[in-house]
């Protein structure tokens, strides 16, 4: 399932952002953002994989680590169903950026909206936009927070079903090696 290629680029880069930059519980186990050096390479790493050939520096960790905590708030609110306070909490994100669409055409591939904020170096903005159109969509459920006990990490569901529950494979097969072993237990 996708949105548009532009779209699932910075949806997946809002979840890859909160998943790196904030706290929590990450695979049954608590989760703290490791030293600067280190978060600036799995930042990057998530902004590379999203198609965009930026790197995060040290100095821009803070501020992004802000967009990520706003951007959170979104995932947790479409999580426990409140879908109004998820469209709120993009509003709010939207008017503070300024996000606007723009036209572009890149690497060969045709004209399509980019989104950018008041400044085009941010992520808030093209964040924020594309989680718009995902919760403006009958496709809000497919943003989620992990399921499997001890875990926060949020995912966006591009299955076909729409089905996904877990962050990673690993939380899924926590959860059912979990639920195995109770049964055998029980048995």
């Amino acid at each position: 399932m996708e949105f548009n290629s532009h779209t699932d680029a910075v949806v997946q880069a809002a979840a890859g952002l909160v998943n790196e930059l904030t706290p929590g519980e990450r695979r049954g186990r608590a989760y703290t953002p490791p030293p600067p050096p280190a978060l600036a390479a799995a930042v990057t790493d998530v902004l590379r994989r999203v198609g965009r050939g930026s790197r995060a520096t040290e100095a821009e960790l803070p501020a992004l680590a802000a967009v990520a905590r706003e951007l959170r708030a979104v995932f947790d609110a479409v999580a426990a169903g409140d879908v109004d306070g998820a469209a709120e909490q993009v509003n709010r994100l939207l008017e503070k950026t300024e996000a606007r669409p723009r036209l572009e055409r890149h690497d060969g591939h045709p004209w399509h909206v980019h989104y950018h904020g008041s400044d085009e170096n941010d992520w808030a903005g093209p964040c924020a936009t594309g989680l718009a159109i995902v919760i403006g969509s009958e496709l809000h459920d497919r943003l989620g927070v992990c399921t499997a006990p001890h875990c926060d990490r949020v995912y966006v569901d591009t299955s076909r079903n729409g089905t996904r529950r877990f962050c990673s494979t690993a939380c899924q097969n926590r959860v059912k090696a979990a639920a195995f072993r109770a049964r055998a237990q029980s048995s």
